[in-house]
């Protein structure tokens, strides 16, 4: 049937206007990192789309690494590529203290600021000023299999020593049956190897510098911790332990192939999910092990959600990052994967839910673990520095970048840990008489 001449006008106004209202939209260019709750943030923002159709998002997804290389050469050089940027309790109060980020101020009342863990806002924020809104946050922990150790006769202690999980793996390790005594980040990079290994050198008394900012690899503590995780990855993990990070270390230890696994609180709904794991019902919780020291042994970390000062969309940027870090976000997130799903490690309100306790059998632990996480107090002797996987200074991320590909390549045996641990000294020590320590 033909249209009439009024019908298609109204057709042609309704197309008309239709274009007009996409291309009016904005455009909000997110960078985040490939870790499973933002693949689930990702999949979830097209509920943000449908209640905000003036605002498009665009993703941009990379592997941890790769992200934090992007990120930081974007802000740095005020590229403007980025309108919301995934990133950490290290480069926040940083890049906001160097006007690099908007301050997140005049929230909604129904956000619920105060809810925020004050460890998690201290974390994002520099001389009192927020420069980032927590999407989750983590300490770290010990997974182990209830089963395998029940089988061996072996009970895991609330918080175990490394040698004790040196013992441990020494009985389940039996790599004839794909069943690896200990996975551990192995991945070359100051947030992958370097954030699980400086919490065992914190253990074994080692830090990162003297309290005159002079670095210590060359002494027994570093020694002692390299040495002890090289011998304890290389002999009793997988293999390919080297190439193996976050991501990997998960599906390792979900496959069944990982007896004990130490790494950010984060993963323990990931574990448990019987979706996706293997072991799901067969896993146990301990804290992040200690040796010499408590101190330092479980890191703290959140990835949160901030808007650079060269976002020419602030308005819109900060609409979602509102969205995607509030009660509201986790409540959707509980209805469509379940209420053990919900972004961990940062509200208060989320551990105060008794069903989300009742569900989550790693939630009472990954409390307990922030809870003992003391940034200010991390190292056995005192230390110059804030911070327990890392220092909070500008430097610190160049430095610890090249000592990670070291500590990596000492592992996949392409050097001794003395050779690796000399030359960290060498270039930490460069790098800080170049920037004026002393």
């Amino acid at each position: 049937m033909k249209k009439s001449p009024t019908t298609s006008a109204i057709l042609a106004a309704t197309l008309t206007a239709g274009a007009t209202l996409a291309s009016a939209a904005t455009t909000v260019t997110i960078g985040t990192v490939n870790n499973g709750d933002m693949i689930r943030m990702q999949e979830l923002s097209s509920e943000f789309e449908k209640s905000h159709p003036d605002i498009k998002l665009d993703w941009v997804v990379l592997e941890e690494n790769v992200l934090r290389q992007r990120l930081t050469t974007d802000i740095a050089t005020e590229g403007g590529q980025f309108d919301v940027m995934t990133i950490g309790m290290y480069e926040a109060p940083i890049w906001g203290k160097k006007g690099w980020l908007e301050p997140m101020t005049d929230l909604p009342a129904e956000y619920d600021l105060a809810d925020i863990f004050p460890s998690v806002r201290n974390g994002l924020s520099a001389d009192g000023t927020l420069y980032g809104l927590p999407f989750y946050s983590e300490s770290s922990m010990t997974y182990y299999r209830k089963d395998l150790f029940e089988q061996a006769g072996l009970e895991m202690p609330e918080q175990p020593t490394w040698e004790q999980m040196l013992d441990f793996t020494k009985v389940l390790h039996k790599p004839d049956e794909e069943q690896y005594g200990i996975c551990l980040r192995g991945k070359a990079g100051w947030g992958e190897n370097m954030a699980l290994v400086t919490t065992v050198a914190n253990t074994f008394g080692a830090r990162w510098f003297d309290e005159n900012w002079k670095p210590e690899f060359n002494g027994a503590e570093w020694h002692g911790a390299i040495n002890f995780y090289v011998d304890l990855l290389g002999n009793y993990g997988p293999p390919g332990a080297s190439s193996n990070g976050f991501n990997e270390n998960l599906a390792l230890f979900n496959s069944g192939k990982c007896t004990m696994w130490v790494d950010a609180t984060v993963a323990g709904a990931f574990v448990t999910d019987r979706s996706q794991s293997n072991i799901a019902d067969k896993v146990g919780f301990a804290l992040a092990p200690k040796q010499v020291t408590g101190n330092g042994a479980g890191w703290l970390w959140s990835w949160g959600l901030a808007i650079p000062a060269s976002s020419d969309a602030k308005d819109a940027a900060t609409e979602f990052v509102t969205w995607a870090t509030s009660k509201t976000y986790s409540q959707l997130v509980a209805d469509k994967f379940g209420i053990a799903a919900m972004p961990p490690g940062s509200r208060a309100s989320t551990y105060a839910n008794a069903d989300y306790m009742a569900a989550a059998p790693f939630a009472a632990r990954t409390l307990q673990s922030m809870d003992r996480a003391d940034p200010q107090n991390a190292t056995l002797k005192p230390s110059p520095y804030i911070g327990i996987q890392f220092a909070a200074i500008p430097e610190f991320q160049s430095i610890a970048t090249q000592v990670g590909k070291l500590v990596s390549g000492a592992l996949a045996g392409q050097m001794s840990v003395d050779q690796a641990l000399k030359s960290a000294q060498t270039i930490t020590e460069r790098e800080m008489k170049r920037a004026r320590y002393y």
